[in-house]
């Protein structure tokens, strides 16, 4: 056993990042992910970005733990094969645009007509309603609306930001996940499967709420226009490079003044506590930062971590995997892939005592297991060979 969610089985129909993602997370804790790809049409990060012996790294991070079959879903014998593997299942998950499962007579009261206590997951950019609904949407546009490029800005009165990585789709894909285990332990208590809906716009917002919507909660006393937030990152230049220091609270402030020895800060009115600090922000900032430009990196972070200040060094995504911390916690792994080579990915994140996950194999060929998962539903030689022939699957 490998795994919590092993003897688990999720037919994932996504592809790009959220929904791949959402279903790496399921078959890292031990589900058998089985990916579904047309022969012709197969994951548009099969063949986006950088690439070994035919397989792209993006592919590689958000699909390994994964078997592959690649069915035609358009032809009636694909569409066949597609639901006898649902038949198997327990989990079904796709993100296409609102009506595209229905014209490809899979939705989810076609699929649960062959597997009643079926998980069906839709994951969309917008929801099922409203007036774009049906528009198609990328990463940048759910921040876009969301507010999220507005939060990054700082206030309403700057220019919005983007988040330099995809947020939105990876936070949709963490988002789903959680909500299958989730409708997997109230199955286990009802018996009763039921159509789980995720959309990014929803996870953003939701995500948003949490922390960055205090201004909007209270109703008839909402904020009218976003009062700016500091201007200065937490991020601040030194000798030697940059480091991020962290003085929230009044013994954290009080061990930054007297080790960078600007003790008489602690008698000015305008940070004399972590209200005043707060307002006055910017200029308690200008002041770290000019304090910190006096010594190295290394000199910094020794002395606020003795004085117990929250700090780090700024790392490049190099340095990063080679950080003593990121050692010592071995959450980056190493592992042979039987095509690509020898690859270095981050381990899933939430760690099971009982039940240890593993990468149990790399990510797969387009229609790698097509003949093993068919042979699994009850096909045999012939069949399976008419069916290639016919172009209803593709095998490797």
């Amino acid at each position: 056993m490998s795994g919590p969610l092993s003897g688990y089985r999720v037919i994932d129909f996504t592809n790009v990042i959220a929904g791949p993602l959402a279903t790496m997370v399921l078959a890292d804790q031990g589900a058998d992910v089985i990916k579904v790809e047309a022969p012709d049409r197969p994951d548009y990060t099969r063949h986006a970005g950088y690439a070994q012996a035919g397989l792209t790294a993006a592919f590689l991070n958000n699909n390994r733990n994964k078997r592959s079959i690649s069915i035609d879903a358009k032809s009636a014998a694909g569409k066949e094969a597609l639901k006898r593997l649902v038949a198997t299942a327990d989990v079904f998950m796709q993100n296409f645009r609102p009506g595209v499962v229905e014209r490809l007579g899979i939705s989810e009261p076609e699929l649960r007509a062959v597997c009643p206590d079926l998980i069906y997951v839709s994951m969309s950019g917008w929801g099922e309603r409203g007036p774009f609904a049906h528009k198609p949407v990328y990463d940048p546009i759910i921040q876009a609306l969301s507010g999220l490029a507005t939060v990054q800005a700082g206030s309403d009165t700057e220019r919005p930001r983007l988040i330099r990585t995809i947020l939105p789709d990876k936070l949709t894909g963490v988002t789903a996940a959680q909500a299958v285990a989730a409708a997997l332990a109230g199955r286990a208590k009802t018996g009763q499967g039921q159509h789980v809906k995720v959309s990014m716009l929803d996870a953003v917002i939701a995500f948003l709420w949490s922390s960055d919507m205090g201004g909007q909660t209270f109703i008839g006393k909402e904020v009218a226009e976003q009062r700016a937030a500091t201007f200065i990152d937490l991020i601040y230049e030194t000798k030697s490079g940059y480091i991020s220091v962290s003085t929230m609270t009044d013994s954290q402030w009080q061990a930054f003044c007297a080790v960078s020895g600007r003790q008489h800060l602690l008698s000015d009115a305008r940070f004399a506590t972590p209200a005043l600090r707060d307002q006055h922000a910017d200029e308690r900032l200008d002041l770290i930062q000019e304090a910190l430009r006096e010594k190295t990196a290394d000199e910094w972070l020794q002395l606020l971590d003795d004085a117990g200040v929250p700090c780090a060094p700024v790392l490049k995504r190099k340095e990063m995997i080679h950080h003593p911390q990121v050692e010592a916690s071995g959450i980056i792994v190493e592992h042979e892939h039987p095509h690509a080579g020898p690859l270095r990915q981050a381990r899933p994140a939430a760690r099971f005592e009982a039940t240890p996950t593993a990468v149990r194999r790399g990510a797969p060929l387009l229609g790698e297991h097509t003949v093993q998962i068919m042979r699994e539903l009850g096909y045999d030689e012939a069949q399976i060979e008419a069916l290639v022939a016919a172009g209803a699957i593709r095998r490797v």
